[in-house]
């Protein structure tokens, strides 16, 4: 199994009234109150921890956020250029740029190559589409959003594959007269695509494209059922059976040297849902293009006729109203989410924490559940957790608990199926 480690560089410095008061922690609210010099700390700690991963053979991921307290990392290319240069060894992991907010997919292609060349080819790219408050703070179209994703990956492909000069692009979103990149990828033909997407349909597309499915935070249940989709559209495409390695599973990650401590500083992590969650509704449940216009009744409602529906209903239901349900759903989710304890999240598989052996057992018992994967996605660090609990809980998963996982995947059949 490969570990990316990761670090959100979340800024939880913000007074409480403050938050309590905001209609939204993200995107509205005033970024008066984000100190550049306690940035400046944060973004150089969480660097030297990625230099300890590297170290200790993790490997590292940095994600994409804008204009909220959940994440100062607003430009993702260029924090990889930083660590692309620091780390020696570690595979380099973006998960991801925005892909469906930017105007010119060809200038991503651009600068992944460029990280590619620079770290000697550790580089694999995440392409994520973007929704809520992203879209307010990138002046991004919400309609049309993940048509908009899949052309932006083919066109940063055949950019990062085409080697006999330039090639024009006219697309149904994106037209582009002139690719030709310089310098390619390191690696041959490109790196490899991950996609961090959760429902069925989008997880189907991967499985199709190749593409490395990674859940974030979606338990057993909703990650088996991600999966089962693109195992199936695999099958049904006549390609070959999906591997342990086009899985991977994102999760807040925290070993101490006892289950104590694992469990006291592990929940601090938490505070990612619990707080930095909050979203205006124009950003969420109002946004247009979530959903298509006859689904809307279903979501805006507080209590949706079919909130009770199970799986077997669900099945009966015309697209627009199981849609309609799917996110409402996601709105409920969110809300759990932002009152969730740690002892909750370890159950729902959405923290694993503890001493060595309590992660460990907790890790394969979310496999058993969900799935064979070989990626696992450490959100390490998180609201109040110091750098220095960071490291040492790095220390503690590297030493402890990855070399059993390694050990048991194995003895492991590679095939996921």
């Amino acid at each position: 199994m490969r570990a990316f480690y990761s670090c959100e560089v979340t800024y939880p410095f913000v007074p409480q009234h403050v938050l309590d008061a905001s209609d939204s922690v993200r995107a509205s609210l005033p970024n008066k109150y984000c100190d550049p010099k306690v940035a400046a700390d944060l973004y150089h700690e969480t660097l030297d921890e990625y230099l300890v991963a590297d170290d200790l053979g993790l490997n590292v991921m940095a994600t994409e956020h804008h204009a909220g307290i959940n994440s100062l990392i607003g430009s993702n290319p260029t924090f990889l250029g930083m660590i692309a240069r620091q780390t020696r060894r570690a595979r380099i992991l973006s998960l991801g740029t925005l892909i469906s907010l930017r105007k010119d997919p060809v200038r991503i292609a651009e600068e992944y190559a460029m990280i590619d060349v620079v770290s000697r080819g550790r580089l694999e790219i995440g392409l994520v589409k973007s929704g809520g408050s992203e879209m307010a703070s990138n002046n991004g179209n919400p309609m049309r959003n993940e048509d908009r994703l899949w052309e932006g990956i083919d066109l940063i492909s055949k950019a990062l594959t085409h080697r006999d000069g330039p090639f024009s692009w006219e697309g149904k979103h994106f037209t582009h007269r002139h690719v030709n990149i310089w310098p390619g990828p390191y690696q041959q033909p490109m790196p490899r695509l991950w996609a961090a997407t959760g429902d069925p349909r989008s997880a189907a597309e991967c499985g199709r494209r190749g593409i490395i499915n990674t859940l974030v935070l979606r338990g057993p249940e909703g990650t088996k059922k991600a999966w089962d989709s693109y195992k199936q559209a695999r099958r049904e495409a006549g390609l070959p059976p999906a591997t342990r390695d086009m899985f991977g599973y994102a999760a807040m990650v925290y070993v101490g040297e006892t289950d104590e401590e694992g469990m006291r500083i592990g929940s601090k992590i938490l505070w990612f849902l619990n707080t930095s969650l909050k979203s205006a509704p124009q950003m969420s449940k109002f946004l247009p293009g979530a959903a298509p216009p006859e689904a809307a009744p279903q979501i805006y409602r507080s209590k949706p006729k079919v909130a009770k529906t199970g799986e077997a209903t669900k099945m009966m239901l015309p697209p627009h109203q199981l849609q309609a349900v799917e996110s409402k759903s996601a709105a409920h989710n969110a809300a759990a989410l932002s009152s969730i304890t740690a002892e909750q999240a370890v159950m729902q598989g959405i923290l694993f924490a503890g001493n060595p052996d309590t992660v460990y057992r907790q890790i394969m018992e979310f496999q058993r559940r969900a799935g064979a994967f070989g990626n696992l996605n450490i959100i390490g660090r998180s609201g109040f957790l110091t750098h220095k609990e960071a490291v040492k809980g790095i220390k503690m998963f590297a030493r402890e608990v990855l070399p059993r996982l390694e050990e048991s995947n194995d003895v492991v059949h590679d095939i996921a199926e």
